[in-house]
Order: structure tokens, then sequence, then C-alpha cells
């Protein structure tokens, strides 16, 4: 599984390199991302991502978000499972760690 810190996240979305191809899937719950969310993200929680799949563009590669970490990972085995062909990420320390920053 490939991952990427919450730096070279926020980096590439601020310099705007891939930036507007970028995805930011927040697989947290929607409480949770009323609190804090990356602006432009998405937001599918991770019980829904696999039956909502289809919302995201496999053409576009998605960095994808949660609390720590552990959830987005669990996300992208999902959607490996399930077929998903696009390039996903896992954003390492998620939520808290982009906050930190």
């Amino acid at each position: 599984m490939r991952e990427t810190s919450v730096e070279d996240l926020r980096e590439r979305l601020e310099a705007g390199e891939d930036g507007e191809d970028l995805v930011v899937l927040d697989v947290r719950e929607p409480d949770e991302v009323a609190q804090a969310a990356i602006s432009g993200s998405v937001n599918i929680p991770l019980g829904q991502v696999v039956e909502r799949m289809n919302e995201l563009d496999p053409a576009r590669p998605t960095a994808v978000i949660c609390a720590g970490g552990v959830r987005s990972a669990k996300a992208i085995e999902a959607l490996t499972a399930a077929g998903y062909a696009g390039e996903l990420v896992n954003v390492t320390g998620g939520m808290k760690a982009w906050l930190s920053q």
C-alpha cells in the first residue's frame, strides 16, 4: 500500500501539482468531518466506500484520509479487494497529523 505524509499532501495541494486531479477521500464519519476537514475533500464513511466507489474517478489519483490512518488503510484494502482500479494512497497520521501541522 502506497503512503504519503500530510506534509507531502499539503505541499501537493498548495502547489497545485496535479492538485486539480488529486481527490482527497475522507473516510471518517460525518460528525467527525463536521469538526474539521480538508477543503474540497470528498466524504464517504468507511462502511460505505465499497457500495459508493462509483462516486470516485479511477482516472484521478486519490489520497485516502481518516483520523489517524487506520480506517483509511482499511478503506484502501476494501476498495482494492472490490476491484477498484484507481491509484489509492494512504495519508499517514490522518487528520490528527494534518491538524498538528
